[in-house]
């Protein structure tokens, strides 16, 4: 198993009202990025489902310079109606975060929980501050 210092957190930039179903961010990561899968281990649509997607075994492809020692989580949404940076989780989503951060706490309880944000100050990414959000988790 891969050593996994951090847990990273990122929207899919997805403006309220529109929809970005697990397989189409898949479709799009294959298809326009050039990658062989997604990129994110875990992708949690709007519903609260959560959405398998690389193996925690298999380095991901969503954060550069970090991608061999984290887990990336992508939550559906993360724009407001206009495109600008939101924090549009709902509370399925809010929820079934929670409960995988909980899980994944558990599996690698040294690894600490960020969003893309705090690695690349130049993305808003993903859209909320996870760090304090997730602090005494």
């Amino acid at each position: 198993m891969r050593t996994i210092t951090l847990i990273i957190i990122h929207c899919s930039a997805t403006p309220e009202g529109k929809s970005l179903s697990a397989e189409a961010c898949r479709q799009d990561h294959i298809h326009h990025r050039g990658f062989r899968d997604i990129g994110y281990h875990f992708y949690i649509t709007r519903d609260g489902e959560i959405h398998r997607g690389r193996s925690p075994e298999k380095v991901g492809a969503h954060c550069r310079d970090h991608n061999t020692h984290s887990i990336g989580i992508c939550y559906e949404g993360g724009l407001d109606v206009d495109g600008r940076p939101k924090d549009t989780r709902t509370l399925a989503q809010r929820g079934s975060l929670l409960a995988l951060l909980r899980e994944l706490r558990v599996r690698f309880p040294k690894a600490l929980i960020v969003g893309h944000h705090d690695l690349n100050p130049l993305k808003e990414c993903p859209c909320f501050q996870c760090t304090a959000e997730y602090r005494d988790l």
